[in-house]
């Protein structure tokens, strides 16, 4: 799910002083193996959800409130921008080439967000391409990159001057050194609260859209007249979602839809109940316009983190900053989550779903950084790492099913004939009796590790996907 390094692709610019008071000798640059590997994980968790979420419902999105595996996949990649950011961009003195590298960047982003989640390709299972332009999806997980990667980047050439500066001693020093970044985190917030909470939502209609639905082309009417609602229906994410972008022009199968109310076999899919409300028909944007706004912020945080590992000196001082915050982060989430004060919510992005996956985020990275650049345990995920180092590529080619669609092309008298199924079928569901255990293992061994491979002979030819 994405150009994740700033640009989270190629392992380019993460170099880093790490300089150790109790060392005599001149401090070296060396190579932060465990951003790469943090990104890896982060592309490996996407393949994982994408592919055995339907088996699993656990590891899929969940159906509205909460967080399941799957929902943290998009904010760790934004943490990972960010800390990009801070990296990469210290490298360019120049502004205006520095700009302009952004520009170029996100205008690159943004057609490969259109190409591969905009309709065009239907690989892995059909063996067909192209959009209908009046359902193109504007929207999705390249584009919410894009869009926090240019204000995020803009923002920090804009305070590029303070990493200049002297840091005086103490934690909050860091956030007074930076405090645009946190004055536009700010703004962030109070838009983002002022469009759910205060938006007027009318009663609305939908045609559905999708040819494969028995009730395609039938028209449905959704009764909201309501201010302030975060369910399904009747929330200002979709309301200006369908008002700008166009409802035809939205995701057609939203998670929502294996929720409770719409079928008796939630969370897996399944024909929906009998009374089930028309809302559980439409689609929805879960990488839309709002919800991308607030999605800055996971970006922000993530910056904050690199500015910590450029500014703090040591090990110890940097993991005492991380730890805490992401603790801090996390338990403000679970706290606004469980007392109904707003709920945990990929698909609105709601505060409380930026505090857990931010701080999970934060927590998880501290024990890369723990285990890989303080004490050197960096072979045991080198697959991992070898993944984080050509993300794009691996993002592509296997969570955009890019190459099992080339693979499926290939068939026997019938188009589910082919090495995939048959390797799926013969090699794992059949081995092991079950489909669900089966389809996991595949997913794991298959796909992961199988790229994970890939891209680790790709590290030694020298070959990056590099946007």
């Amino acid at each position: 799910m994405a150009e994740i390094k700033a640009d989270t692709s190629h392992h380019q610019s993460l170099i880093v002083s790490e300089p150790d008071v109790s060392d005599p000798k001149p401090s070296k640059s060396k190579h932060l193996a465990s951003l790469d590997i943090f990104r890896g994980l982060t592309v490996s968790l996407m393949i994982l959800v994408d592919d055995a979420g339907g088996e699993w419902p656990v590891l899929g999105h969940a159906p509205w409130n909460g967080c399941n595996l799957a929902d943290f996949v998009m904010p760790f990649f934004l943490f990972i921008v960010g800390m990009s950011i801070a990296l990469s961009l210290k490298r360019i003195p120049d502004q205006f080439v520095a700009v302009k590298k952004v520009i170029l960047r996100t205008l690159k982003l943004l057609f490969w967000g259109l190409l591969l989640q905009g309709g065009y390709s239907h690989a892995p299972d059909k063996l067909t391409y192209g959009v209908d332009m009046k359902e193109l999806r504007w929207c999705g997980i390249l584009q919410r990159i894009a869009l926090a990667y240019l204000v995020v980047a803009l923002i920090e050439i804009v305070s590029r001057g303070a990493e200049t500066k002297d840091m005086a001693p103490g934690t909050f020093s860091i956030f007074k050194l930076y405090y645009w970044h946190w004055l536009v985190a700010g703004c962030v917030l109070v838009i983002y609260f002022a469009v759910i909470y205060g938006t007027y939502v009318p009663d609305w209609q939908f045609t559905v859209q999708d040819r494969e639905r028995t009730d395609y082309g039938k028209s449905y009417t959704v009764a909201c007249g309501v201010r302030g609602k975060l369910d399904p229906p009747c929330n200002a994410v979709g309301y200006i979602d369908r008002e700008v972008l166009g409802i035809s022009h939205m995701y057609q199968k939203p998670a929502w839809k294996r929720s409770k109310a719409c079928t008796e076999n939630s969370p897996y899919a399944g024909p929906f109940r009998n009374d089930a409300p028309s809302w559980c028909r439409a689609p929805f944007e879960p990488e839309g316009i709002v919800s991308s706004i607030s999605a800055i912020l996971s970006a922000i945080i993530g910056v904050h983190f690199g500015h910590v590992l450029i500014h703090m000196q040591g090990h110890p001082a940097r993991l005492k900053h991380w730890v805490p915050t992401g603790c801090a982060l996390l338990s403000l989430g679970i706290i606004l989550h469980f007392s109904h004060a707003i709920p945990s919510n990929k698909q609105l992005y709601t505060f409380s779903y930026v505090c857990i996956t931010s701080g999970a985020a934060a927590l998880v990275f501290s024990a890369f950084y723990l285990m890989v650049d303080i004490w050197s345990i960096r072979y045991l995920f080198l697959p991992l790492e070898w993944i984080g180092m050509n993300a794009m590529l691996v993002y592509v080619m296997a969570a955009e099913g890019i190459l099992a669609g080339f693979v499926n092309g290939w068939y026997y008298k019938d188009p589910h004939n082919t090495l995939v199924y048959w390797i799926q079928k013969h090699v794992f569901v059949e081995v092991w009796h079950s489909r669900r255990v089966g389809i996991l293992l595949y997913v794991l061994f298959a796909e992961i590790l199988f790229w994970g491979i890939v891209a680790g002979v790709l590290h030694r030819l020298g070959i990056y996907w590099k946007l």
